[in-house]
């Protein structure tokens, strides 16, 4: 009897999706990929220069492929879209990226794909809930990376502050994974004790909490303009996710999951803890936030809503 393998199908060969390809590879990460991209060159470069980690990593079958593998996998990742110049937000990628995911996601869907979305590519809640619109899959199957990133960079952020391991901080970014995202400081553990009280020891106060938050929220511009892309971060996050799927771990990570009714929030794709599984979002976990970070949240909500609303509009004119 054939025994099943995982397949992963990459779409978008940039920095992004080769630092993504790369973390596979040397995870041990799924047993196949496959690399899509406009520019077939690459990905064949790509699949040749990543097939040589194998020896000293792990064996897994690397190539350059079509839309047409993805009608066996049981991953698309999609990084693909127009990149984040210096000076322009995430938000301002909205138009230009829609068409692109319109023209990646209809032939995946005709190839017979019946596995998980998951979405890189920014603005990258309101290009999540494009993937499942154009798709028609179930929310818990086509779901963003959301907060995964900001959330890495904050508990880095917080364990160089006080001296501990990223590891032992239990913190999160919530909200749009952009400028209006927030921390949820009021109920951030690090070692199991409250974060505020830790604070309160060092004489660390809520206006450099703050300060914290500010430098997470725009720390891709400070990379960006000195390197011209953020690339590994994202890559090795992406690959956790992955990891959390094939595993079926039942992991709790920061993604961008549908809301219906968490946070009094609905018909949205927006940054929170889940539970992540064989099954892709298994269970969005609502957070506990305080008076201002629950008015935070909605804010940020309202902000991604006003731009899909007008983004949408526009692509359907």
């Amino acid at each position: 009897m054939a025994q099943h393998h995982q397949k992963v199908v990459l779409v978008g060969d940039g920095a992004v999706g080769s630092s993504y390809a790369f973390a596979l590879m040397q995870q041990g990460i799924a047993e196949e990929l496959v690399i899509v991209d406009i520019m077939k060159e690459r990905t064949e470069g790509d699949a040749l220069d990543l097939e040589d980690a194998a020896p000293w990593t792990f064996n897994k079958n690397v190539y350059s492929g079509s839309y047409d593998d993805a009608k066996d996998a049981d991953l698309v990742v999609i990084t693909a879209g127009a990149p984040q110049k210096p000076g322009e937000t995430r938000l301002d990628l909205v138009d230009k990226n829609l068409k692109i995911i319109k023209s990646i996601v209809s032939p995946i869907v005709e190839s017979g794909f019946n596995g998980i979305f998951l979405v890189a590519a920014n603005p990258v809640d309101i290009l999540t809930m494009a993937v499942q619109k154009f798709s028609g899959f179930p929310k818990n199957r086509a779901f963003g990376s959301g907060t995964s990133l900001d959330t890495a960079r904050l508990r880095m952020a917080l364990a160089k502050k006080f001296n501990v391991s990223p590891e032992a901080v239990d913190a999160y970014i919530l909200g749009e994974h952009g400028d209006s995202e927030f921390a949820n400081f009021d109920e951030a553990l690090i070692g199991g004790r409250p974060l505020k009280l830790w604070a309160a020891e060092a004489g660390i106060s809520d206006a450099d909490l703050d300060q914290i938050l500010y430098d997470t929220a725009h720390k891709a511009y400070e990379i960006i303009n000195r390197k011209g892309a953020t690339f590994y971060g994202i890559g090795t996050s992406l690959a956790r996710i992955t990891r959390a799927i094939f595993r079926d771990e039942k992991m709790v990570l920061p993604v961008g999951a549908w809301m219906e009714g968490q946070y009094g929030l609905n018909d949205i794709y927006i940054g929170t803890p889940a539970v992540i599984g064989a099954n892709g979002v298994e269970a969005v976990i609502e957070a506990t936030l305080s008076e201002e970070e629950a008015a935070k949240m909605a804010a940020s909500a309202k902000t991604l809503k006003e731009v899909a609303e007008g983004g949408f509009a526009r692509l359907d004119a």
